[in-house]
């Protein structure tokens, strides 16, 4: 990796002086450009929704809008929110698919718990968004959608945008579907393409009314598409940003400046692209062959996806035909020496735990990737929640303990790969990382690192008889040595029962046994000793902690920090170790009155930290599919500071 991850670049990052971007590059020649110079009221932030059925491109528009919003020098996080049938039903609620971003000139951590803008492909949309919309809030709506079929499948007794219902919002009302069919009507496409291409429409005409430049999807527009598609799609766009700049409905546009943030090179990543760029680092600063087996399960699939890409970093894929099938590569994969990594959401991580079990009685470093989601069983596969902690932490048979780690943002999920592979390596022991659904396809501006800054992750292997070689002799952490197969010398049996304490022979001894539980699970406590100290943010003690782990940091951070913008004393510490937990959370949590707990489960940490440091924490819980929303928690921490002054 000569030019470090920066090689790995899309044509969506290039160098930036001061703010973030999300693509760049030249404007490509003959090419409609429109002037992205508007400048209308000035806003910190906005967050904007769009919604239509899962064929309306919603997902690609926003994606779209966000990179532009991005190139732009705006901070950004997004939520992409779609129904898991593979076509849901057309035109009902159930069916929406629905992407939110917010682009602000301030930091952002989450993508916003109301909408200022909605944008509704049909009655459906507009009906499934309304409880997501800010007092007030800009509705630009297909009108052309609200027929009597489409009111029908939406279960609308009436069409809300005549009867009124809509009187605390700006509600404009756009032909949508017939100014792109006429738009379009040259382009040699027929009428179904060219409905199809008004979600190029409504992109173009929020682009205006932002002042945010159309280059980046005339360039996706370029590259994704051919001959008369391509054209009818331009035509919208252009059609789109043409009648924002010429309608009376619009009276106005807006201007969001760009967030004054770091300098660097950024790209905007997925937390799936984040983690497998992560991985290629980690392989990369490990002298390692990257492989990675799995079996395609929402939302983790991605993960495989990109990471097949880039086998001109040594990767290996391999989609296996079925998950137990996965892990076992990858087991054999660690023994023969690579940087094994397997990845799936909780229903296969429970296919996989009988050979979990067997990395943790070899002692071999492996990854596993859990990319939680909406449970039980099939559940929400395409909903964010945190409910595979417990199996995380204690779902294989008898004692096999293994270090847990969980990211917390789309861009965390490259440090954490690379954390996670380095406790993998220094303790000989599989390592599982969670993300979910929420961290995996949100999306947020990444500063990639330089390369000289990552440091390497030291691996050796012993390679010459020296006499003295055990394949279970440890050193001070109680690691084993990673012996190759092949080794002259270094010969040795591997295999799921018991081995005898420094030779690895097959022992049934009990004294044996119960030395080789305990020391296992020392291991993987030594790990605490490799962790930093725990972070607080906000003040040292007080009346108020909260206490967050994986993708709720966003919400909570921001909750703490706009309580305390009001006054609240209210500090925030955020988990990236699960188990062992940092050897400093007890000093932490006894400086506290009380700590509160908000977790995407029923309460599964709060059950943890009751058990491990006899804190009587407060559970914050909530199992709806969605995340946090930042004026939930920062309403629960109000409540708390109240009582716990009334005391």
């Amino acid at each position: 990796m000569e030019n470090g991850i920066t090689d790995m670049e899309t044509a969506s990052s290039r160098p930036v002086a001061a703010p973030r971007n999300g693509c760049g590059g030249a404007d490509v020649d003959r090419r409609w450009v429109p002037d992205a110079a508007v400048r209308g009221d000035e806003l910190e932030s906005v967050v904007m929704r769009f919604a239509g059925d899962s064929g309306d491109g919603m997902q690609l528009a926003g994606l779209q809008f966000t990179l532009a919003a991005a190139l732009a020098g705006n901070d950004v996080a997004t939520f992409p929110d779609y129904p898991a049938e593979i076509r849901a039903p057309k035109g009902t609620p159930t069916g929406v698919s629905g992407f939110q971003v917010q682009f602000a000139a301030r930091d952002v951590l989450t993508p916003g718990d109301k909408a200022d803008v909605l944008v509704a492909m049909n009655p459906a949309g507009l009906v499934a968004s309304l409880d997501d919309l800010s007092p007030g809030a800009t509705i630009i709506a297909d009108e052309d959608s609200f027929d009597a079929r489409g009111l029908r499948l939406a279960r609308c007794d009436a069409n809300p945008l005549e009867d009124g219902s809509l009187a605390g919002y700006q509600l404009i009302r756009v032909p949508l579907t017939g100014l792109t069919r006429q738009a379009v009507a040259d382009s040699g496409v027929g009428r179904k393409l060219a409905t199809r291409c008004r979600n190029f429409f409504a992109l173009g005409l929020v682009c205006w009314l932002y002042g945010r430049d159309t280059t980046t999807a005339l360039r996706y527009i370029d590259d994704k598409f051919a001959g008369d598609v391509a054209d009818a799609n331009r035509r919208a766009l252009q059609a789109g940003w043409s009648y924002g700049e010429t309608t009376e409905a619009l009276r106005r546009s807006y201007h969001v400046p760009s967030a004054a943030l770091t300098p660097g090179t950024y790209r905007n990543v997925t937390g799936n692209e984040a983690l497998a760029l992560g991985l290629i680092a980690a392989a990369e600063m490990s002298g390692k062959t990257l492989f990675y087996s799995g079996y395609p399960i929402t939302p983790a699939s991605d993960i495989l996806h990109k990471l097949s890409r880039h086998k001109a970093f040594g990767v290996r894929t391999f989609q296996a035909e079925d998950e137990i099938a996965a892990i076992t590569a990858a087991i054999g994969a660690a023994f023969g020496g690579a940087m094994a990594v397997t990845g799936s959401s909780g229903p296969g991580i429970a296919l996989k735990a009988e050979a979990m079990g067997l990395a943790v009685m070899l002692e071999l470093p492996l990854l596993i990737v859990d990319v939680q989601r909406g449970g039980p069983s099939t559940g929400l596969p395409t909903k964010p929640e945190q409910s595979d902690l417990l199996q995380a932490l204690f779902g294989r048979s008898g004692e096999a303990p293994m270090p847990v780690l969980a990211a917390s943002s789309p861009g965390d999920c490259f440090r954490t790969a690379l954390e996670a592979w380095r406790i993998a390596t220094r303790l000989m022991t599989p390592v599982m990382i969670l993300s979910d659904a929420f961290v995996a396809n949100g999306a947020e501006p990444w500063r990639i690192p330089d390369v000289d800054d990552l440091a390497p992750i030291p691996v050796s292997h012993p390679a010459t008889d020296d006499g003295a070689f055990g394949p279970y002799r440890r050193d001070e952490l109680l690691a084993r040595p990673w012996a190759l197969p092949g080794t002259p010398g270094r010969t040795h049996r591997v295999g799921g029962l018991e081995k005898q304490d420094g030779t690895g022979n097959i022992s049934y001894d009990p004294t044996n046994h119960a030395r080789m539980v305990a020391t296992r699970a020392e291991k993987v406590a030594n790990a605490a000793r490799l962790l930093a100290p725990l972070q607080v943010f906000g003040p040292a003690a007080g009346p108020l902690l909260v206490l967050s782990w994986g993708g709720t940091y966003g919400a909570c951070r921001e909750a703490v920090r706009l309580v305390r913008n009001r006054g609240g004393r209210v500090a925030h510490a955020h988990l990236r170790h699960l188990f062992p937990l940092p050897s400093d959370l007890g000093a932490v949590l006894d400086r506290y009155d009380r700590v509160l707990v908000p977790e995407l489960n029923t309460g599964q940490l709060l059950l943890v930290l009751r058990a491990t440091h006899r804190v009587d924490a407060i559970g914050m819980a909530k199992v709806e599919g969605r995340p946090f929303a930042v004026a939930e928690i920062a309403a629960r921490v109000a409540d708390l500071l109240a009582a716990e002054a009334d005391r």
